[in-house]
């Protein structure tokens, strides 16, 4: 079939093993001059990111930072930060991103637990991270961007590297040992947990994502170097290597951030432009001066653009391909953008931090089939596998629901200092996600829900997914998420949050209640429906439901 096998694309890929650091060095030798990142009117071109990142490496190294060391980047996204990044991997550290917006006791508590040696943080967070220094072991702080005077021993960033050299350092990595990110989950349900990944995983779930995605296959430069070579035709994949353009929002402190929107334009030679906060007009008038060849975020970003006046008027002739992922993306929303796009392929992926990034895809050749509703099939090297959510590891028959299971070669080790939940979670191999799903007999993977998200109403399974889709195909919705409230008779009723659609503030509650609850069977019936102005959501965007269920005792009916 044309999913498992692309047009001139290996179902397998033949890796190199190479460190993190590769992949800039080989973008740097094959892209040169070309602009990798653009912020506000700076930018750096794959070049002098190459050279900027060397210097930041032997900085660090001067420093006594090096292998076994964790260097913390507390940053938004800004041109300081890939620099960081590839300066720490350069330099055999270890990169653990931080959220700069997390409260100041997460925030300790992921120092401390990652054991960060150097933590590099911007003007406007840094008050945040000295506050909590004496609760870490850091013992360099770098400021980004600052704002009036330093705090007390720390050093501007800018001037912590400008005069070391810009040759590579010449560390021994292992690959398959030395971690290169010690990356934290999202916190939608409770406490973050740190993901082991070394230099191996990151790099091949890069290769997989631009593989994936470009038609391609890895290869070497002269000197050793991972580079692409797109072996695709162009009529399946008309954005050629080095000629994409992209606009970034999505947090490079955030797994697809960090493979996507951080090492795959590098390994791809796309040119990306950083846009610091959501602003649908300004994206849209970017996305159409810029002439952008694909779009890409989580679904928040694809309900704003919708919600725009501008989505309707822009010229969007240039988007070839429309990436969603962090979250499900409503199935009412792909059409609407397969009708106002029809140039452009809307492919959605699955994955998260324990993957590195990226487990599942749906395919981004344009024959493909696409099935709106999964997320896709397992990428090169990945196999997924359905199992009883109560428990086991027998592969439940197709069209079953069940917990979603994935191994590959871009699976963690193992989480940092919490032997027990590894154990839990990987199995011979196999992790276990949390997600309920299911494989249909063309192997492409439907999410239905969290396995914590799952409600019981006396003893049925109520899938909260089921009812945001529903809730979100209503013209008054914007969006939409849907949690349990405990109850003593029933254990747990449906209970859904509601953003009003722009031009619709006269839609009631019950209305909408009525419309969706015909639409299924009784047990399944939501039992409230709360209108607000937002959903709280992760950096990532992804709605953070445990946030609602706090809402819940407080919140009038």
């Amino acid at each position: 079939m044309s999913i498992t096998s692309p047009p001139g694309l290996p179902r397998s890929l033949d890796c190199p093993e190479v460190p993190v650091g590769s992949i800039l060095a080989g973008s740097a030798a094959r892209y040169g001059g070309r602009t990798a990142f653009r912020h506000g009117g700076a930018q750096l071109s794959h070049e002098q990111l190459w050279r900027s990142a060397c210097r930041f490496a032997n900085a660090l190294g001067a420093h006594g930072i090096g292998p076994g060391d964790v260097v913390a980047i507390h940053l938004p996204n800004c041109l300081s930060y890939p620099i960081a990044y590839y300066g720490t991997l350069l330099a055999g550290a270890t990169f653990t991103p931080a959220n700069p917006l997390l409260p100041a006791d997460d925030l300790a508590a992921q120092l401390a637990d990652s054991a960060a040696a150097v933590a590099v943080t911007c003007g406007a967070a840094s008050g945040t991270l000295t506050s909590v220094l004496e609760r870490t072991e850091v013992r360099v702080v770098l400021v980004a961007n600052p704002i009036g005077e330093l705090p007390p021993g720390a050093v501007e960033f800018g001037a912590f590297y400008r005069e070391a050299g810009d040759h590579r350092p010449v560390i021994d990595i292992d690959v398959h040992q030395t971690l290169a990110h010690l990356a934290y989950t999202g916190g939608t349900t409770g406490r973050s947990k740190g993901v082991r990944l070394p230099h191996r995983h990151v790099v091949v779930n890069t290769l997989q994502y631009c593989a994936w995605a470009t038609g391609s296959v890895p290869a070497r430069t002269a000197d050793g170097e991972l580079v692409l070579d797109q072996v695709g035709p162009a009529d399946e994949w008309p954005v050629r290597l080095g000629t994409g353009v992209a606009i970034n929002l999505t947090p490079w402190f955030h797994a697809m951030g960090t493979i996507a929107a951080l090492n795959a334009p590098l390994l791809t030679g796309y040119s990306v432009v950083l846009h610091d906060r959501l602003d649908p007009a300004a994206y849209l008038a970017d996305a159409e001066r810029l002439r952008v060849t694909i779009i890409g975020g989580a679904p928040a970003l694809f309900a704003a653009l919708l919600a725009a006046p501008d989505f309707a008027t822009r010229d969007l002739s240039s988007v070839r391909l429309v990436t969603s992922g962090a979250a499900p993306l409503p199935v009412s929303t792909i059409k609407v953008l397969r009708e106002r796009l029809p140039n452009a392929v809307v492919a959605e992926g699955y994955g998260l931090t324990e993957a590195t990034m990226g487990a599942v895809a749906a395919p981004a050749y344009r024959s493909g089939l696409r099935k709106p509703g999964t997320v896709g099939v397992p990428l090169p090297g990945t196999e997924v596998k359905i199992v009883a959510a109560e428990g086991g590891e027998d592969p439940l028959p197709t069209g079953a629901r069940g917990e979603v299971c994935v191994r590959g070669p871009q699976v963690m080790t193992g989480y940092h200092h919490r032997p027990e939940e590894t154990a839990a979670a990987l199995v011979d191999g196999w992790l276990h996600t949390g997600d309920i799903g299911l494989l249909d007999e063309d192997g492409y993977l439907s999410l239905v829900d969290r396995k914590k998200d799952l409600l019981l109403y006396k003893g049925y399974n109520v899938y909260p997914r089921e009812l945001e889709e529903l809730l979100a195909a209503q013209p008054a919705v914007a969006v939409a998420a849907v949690v349990g409230r405990p109850d003593d008779a029933a254990g747990e009723l449906p209970v859904a949050f509601v953003v009003r659609a722009p031009g619709y503030a006269d839609a009631t509650a019950a209305d909408l209640m009525a419309t969706v609850n015909d639409l299924v069977v009784p047990y399944k019936r939501l039992r409230e429906l709360h209108f607000v102005d937002k959903l709280p959501v992760s950096g990532a965007g992804k709605i953070l439901k445990r946030k609602l269920r706090e809402q819940l005792p407080a919140t009038d009916a």
